[in-house]
C-alpha cells in the first residue's frame, strides 16, 4: 500500500470524533485522502481534524434532511465524496430485556440502522450518479454471534446485510459496497467498561485465535483495503476484523485454545 492512494479523493467518516472512526480517518489521511469528520460532537471532530489536517463537519445520522445538506454542503466545498465510512453508532448496557427500555432499543435502532441507510443513500445515490465510489459500514461480531445485547447486535446484523443490499442495487453504478465487523476494540466505551470492572480484557483477549484485542488503526487499516484499487472487485461482503474472535471463542468447549508451539 502506498500512502498516496486516496490521491486528494474526498471521504468522508461518520462518527469520527473518537474511538474506530477516529482511528479510521488517521489512516486514510495517512494515505492520501481528504478527510471529512462527521460527528454529532463537533467539538471532537474539530479537535481531531486539527491533528489530522481534515474537515470536520456536525452531523446527527438520524436527521436525514440535515443529514443530505451536510452531504451536499461538502461536494460544494470539496468536491466529489469518493468514499463513505458509515461508522456512526451506539452501544448500550447488556441488559436482560426485560430491563431494556424501549426507548433505549429504539435510540440504538435509529442510530446503528437508520443513520447508517440515511447516510448510505445520501453518498450512494450521488456516487452512483456519477458512475464511482465506495461504502464501509461498521459492523461488529455481534452481527455474527448471539451477545445480550437486544438492540446493538441486530442493529449491526441488519446493517451488515444492508450493506450488501446496496452493494447489489448499485454495483452495475460503479458502486461498491461493503461491512468491517470489528472484534473487541480498545476504544474509550469498552475502556469505560473496563475500568468499571464490567468487562475483563484478559477474557476478551483469550477467547480470541491471536490472544489480543484488536487496535483502532487495524480496523482503520482494513477500511482503508476495501476503498482502495485493491480491493476493486470487492463488494457485498462482511470483513470480520477480530483478532480470530469468531474462530476462536467457541473453542472453550475443548477447553481453549492451544497455546504456542
Amino acid at each position: 500500500m502506498t500512502r498516496d492512494e486516496g490521491r486528494g479523493r474526498v471521504a468522508l467518516v461518520t462518527g469520527a470524533g473518537s474511538g474506530i472512526g477516529l482511528a479510521t480517518a488517521g489512516v486514510l489521511a495517512a494515505r492520501g485522502w481528504r478527510v471529512v469528520l462527521a460527528d454529532l460532537n463537533i467539538g471532537a471532530a474539530r479537535a481531531a481534524a486539527e491533528t489530522l489536517g481534515a474537515e470536520a463537519v456536525a452531523l446527527d445520522v438520524t436527521d436525514a434532511a440535515a443529514t443530505e445538506a451536510v452531504f451536499a454542503d461538502v461536494e460544494a466545498r470539496l468536491g466529489p465524496l469518493e468514499a463513505l465510512v458509515a461508522n456512526a453508532g451506539l452501544i448500550q448496557p447488556g441488559d436482560p430485556p426485560e430491563r431494556l427500555a424501549l426507548e433505549e432499543f429504539d435510540r440504538v435502532i435509529a442510530v446503528n440502522l437508520r443513520g447508517v441507510y440515511v447516510s448510505c443513500v445520501a453518498a450512494g445515490r450521488r456516487m452512483a450518479a456519477r458512475g464511482r465510489g465506495g461504502i464501509v459500514v461498521t459492523g461488529s461480531i455481534t452481527a455474527s454471534r448471539t451477545a445480550p445485547l437486544h438492540a446493538y447486535a441486530p442493529s449491526k446484523a441488519a446493517a451488515v446485510h444492508m450493506a450488501a443490499c446496496l452493494a447489489a442495487e448499485w454495483g452495475r453504478s460503479g458502486v461498491r459496497v461493503n461491512a468491517v465487523s470489528p472484534g473487541y476494540v480498545a476504544t474509550p466505551p469498552v475502556q469505560a467498561a473496563i475500568e468499571r470492572g464490567l468487562r475483563d480484557p484478559a477474557l476478551l483477549a483469550e477467547a480470541s485465535a491471536l490472544g489480543r484485542m484488536v487496535r483502532p488503526e487495524e480496523i482503520g487499516a482494513a477500511v482503508a483495503f476495501l476503498l482502495s484499487e485493491d480491493a476493486a472487485a470487492i463488494t457485498g461482503i462482511n470483513l470480520p476484523v477480530d483478532a480470530g474472535w469468531l474462530a476462536g471463542a467457541h473453542l472453550a468447549t475443548y477447553g481453549g485454545l492451544r497455546p504456542a508451539r
